[in-house]
């Protein structure tokens, strides 16, 4: 298969990622056509992740006032068979820029469900022997929300059985189409390494912001968080999967 033009090519960096266990059956409805949930030894995931998008470019252009910018996202992982093997992807379900022309865009032309807000992050280092906190927030009915956690010693690249890098290694993104086929995009970037959160939060009226469905699994602690450390990612354009594999 020839690989795809670049579409997007941008930094990815401190991305602060929540991961939290949730019923099959609460993203169910989510999962695109041709796809089926990606678990981890029987355990199925959704993530809030927060992170840095730096020094984007779509197809090759800067684009002025658009090329730096904060983005929180509910994801949750499923997998493809293609026929070079599976093909582990992510599907997001809600994401959040401080760019009305990003989110503008994104809904449109990938009917990827955006919204814009007001939008912050905050990185303090401690001392040597300190923590470090990452926070992201976004304001909405007049109040800041966000994410946070607080780390500290040496990241490292997690193994391939760990449960960061289930996490972090999903290659592929898939986003249904309102016409109910499934948008195929691959995303290339290194393994990360990861610093294992010591605290994390997450401060948000889930019910408004993501639904009711996801009220349970958001209220209460993550089954476990991390910050990786990012880097320079491409994304290569997307293409509709055929026919047979949407099962149309």
């Amino acid at each position: 298969m020839s690989e795809r033009p670049r579409f997007l090519t941008a930094e990815w960096r401190h991305l602060a990622m929540l991961n939290y266990e949730i019923a099959p059956a609460v993203v169910g409805p989510f999962v695109p056509r041709g796809c089926e949930i990606d678990a981890w030894r029987g355990r199925t995931f959704v993530s809030v992740v927060g992170f840095l998008f730096l020094r984007t470019r779509v197809r090759g252009l800067p684009i002025p006032f658009h090329r730096d910018f904060e983005e929180v996202n509910l994801r949750f992982y499923v997998r493809r068979k293609a026929d070079d093997g599976w093909r582990r992807g992510v599907v997001f379900i809600k994401e959040l820029v401080p760019r009305r022309a990003i989110a503008f865009v994104a809904r449109r032309l990938y009917n990827e469900n955006y919204e814009a807000l007001p939008m912050r992050h905050r990185i303090t280092r401690g001392a040597a022997d300190g923590a470090t906190t990452v926070a992201y927030e976004w304001r909405r009915g007049g109040s800041w929300e966000g994410l946070s956690l607080e780390f500290a010693g040496e990241a490292a690249v997690p193994p391939e059985n760990a449960e960061e890098a289930f996490i972090t290694e999903h290659d592929w993104g898939y986003t249904a189409q309102r016409d109910g086929s499934t948008l195929e995009y691959r995303v290339e970037h290194p393994r990360w390494r990861v610093w294992r959160a010591t605290r994390a939060a997450l401060r948000c009226a889930v019910a408004t912001l993501y639904g009711d469905r996801f009220v349970e699994s958001l209220s209460g602690q993550p089954a476990n968080a991390f910050l990786a450390d990012g880097s320079a990612v491409t994304v290569r354009r997307g293409g509709r999967l055929p026919r047979a594999a949407g099962g149309l």
